[in-house]
């Protein structure tokens, strides 16, 4: 597992308010995306057909297991991000590694773009498509009702396209940058996370990412943008008891 050190950041994070983003999810759940929020006061979730997370308040509570199985189900697959003590008896670990969480600097001089479009449920079937295409991570059916989506388009076809998706208080996440392999190195990406962090500074939020640790180019990318380094994230998959 590559494990990235904050001081190899290139610019310095602007760390004030920005608590929320130890638990960006929670935040985002029972906050802005508060219309979602499925579940009670220890752990929440999105509809599946929105986004795949389960988020947690806090793992100190020792309820919070049972009520993660109750929200749930039994011998289902859960995300769980932050925690890295044992699991309980009967919860199986099925797998993990590291995430990384980059927030906007003084650097960033995000911009308007042109071409881009943006996207909606009309649009929803060439979202899936792009992502299938391109890996970049979870995105659902419905994901693009979490903010604001944009995309460009050549010929018709879909071939480049960023957005909006966990928005705790004060920030706003930018996911879903997928461009086809044969538009890249035209800095499509790059054009398209630099207008949707402009639509998000315009109405007073920031800017933040999440990216995979061993992403070193994507994250690279990022921080020439002017993005840096603010904590690096421990996630796993488990299996809750039968």
């Amino acid at each position: 597992m590559t494990s990235i050190d904050p001081a190899l950041s290139s610019a310095s994070p602007d760390t004030s308010d920005d608590a929320v983003l130890d638990n960006a999810a929670w935040h985002s759940l029972a906050g802005p995306h508060a219309r979602f929020a499925i579940g009670g006061d220890l752990v929440r979730r999105y509809p599946q057909d929105v986004a795949p997370f389960v988020a947690v308040r806090t793992w100190d509570d020792p309820g919070v297991w049972e009520a993660m199985r109750d929200l749930v189900g039994a011998g289902a697959e859960v995300g769980l991000s932050g925690y890295e003590g044992e699991l309980p008896e009967g919860w199986e670990f099925l797998g993990g590694g590291e995430g990384v969480q980059l927030v906007e600097t003084a650097a960033l001089h995000p911009r308007p773009d042109d071409e881009a479009i943006e996207l909606g449920a009309a649009d929803a079937a060439d979202m899936m498509a792009i992502v299938e295409r391109n890996q970049p991570g979870p995105f659902r059916p419905r994901t693009h009702e979490l903010g604001r989506y944009i995309g460009i388009r050549r010929e018709g076809r879909l071939v480049a396209m960023a957005g909006e998706r966990l928005h705790p208080t004060g920030w706003t996440e930018i996911s879903a940058v997928a461009v086809d392999a044969d538009h890249r190195r035209q800095g499509l990406a790059s054009r398209l996370v630099l207008d949707v962090a402009f639509h998000i500074q315009q109405r007073g939020d920031r800017a933040m990412m999440h990216a995979a640790a061993t992403n070193l180019g994507a994250i690279a990318a990022y921080e020439r943008l002017g993005f840096a380094l603010r904590r690096v994230n421990r996630f796993a998959a488990v299996r809750t008891p039968a």
